[in-house]
């Protein structure tokens, strides 16, 4: 039989990168309702087409990776710092939607923030900004420090740079051969 493959994810998206080898203990953090395994291929569309549904990786690279529009509703956003704490591990968001250029990223350690920073194109407004940028976002253009003469211009590109940087780019999983099952998750 052979190997059931990944399949990559990112863009018009949400994800979390958790650094864990529990998938059930990363779900019940989140809140959500374990509905199970599925094949790669169902849960990476369901979790991208519905409003309520996380499609949650085996530890891959030793990351947990989390992924679903669930993620990126603006009256449920996700607590990066309370989850980290909870977990007692680094835990990092990421959130890209290139039709509105909304592009965010986020990294907490043991419940600590250690990087935050958000970016709304259409309007050019930098929505959060929270310790210094690394190497990998000054590569994409930000400032060393936020000033009201900082002009940023950041895309989903750079969204998916900084999180293979710190850990895992998500698009670059399709056709690896998969480190086990997909679970799929649910809100409520």
């Amino acid at each position: 039989m052979a190997t059931e493959q990944m399949v990559g994810f990112g863009g018009k998206q949400a994800w979390l990168a958790i650094r864990s080898d529990s998938p059930g203990e990363v779900i019940a953090a989140l809140g959500l309702r374990d509905l199970g395994t599925v094949p790669w291929r169902d849960g990476i569309d369901l979790a991208h087409l519905t409003d309520d549904r996380v499609a949650v990786t085996p530890p891959v690279d030793g990351w947990i990776l989390a992924t679903g529009r669930y993620l990126m509703r603006p009256d449920r956003p996700v607590d990066v710092i309370g989850l980290s704490a909870a977990l007692h591990t680094e835990v990092q968001y990421f959130a890209t939607h290139r039709v509105t250029e909304s592009h965010r990223w986020q990294r907490a350690a043991d419940g600590e923030l250690i990087r935050a920073f958000g970016y709304v194109g259409q309007t050019g407004e930098v929505t959060s900004w929270h310790g210094e940028p690394g190497p990998v976002e000054r590569e994409a253009g930000l400032p060393g420090e936020l000033d009201e003469e900082s002009t940023v211009l950041v895309g989903e590109n750079d969204v998916l740079r900084v999180a293979a940087a710190w850990s895992i780019d998500p698009s670059t999983l399709s056709g690896r051969p998969a480190p086990g099952p997909l679970n799929l998750a649910a809100a409520g």
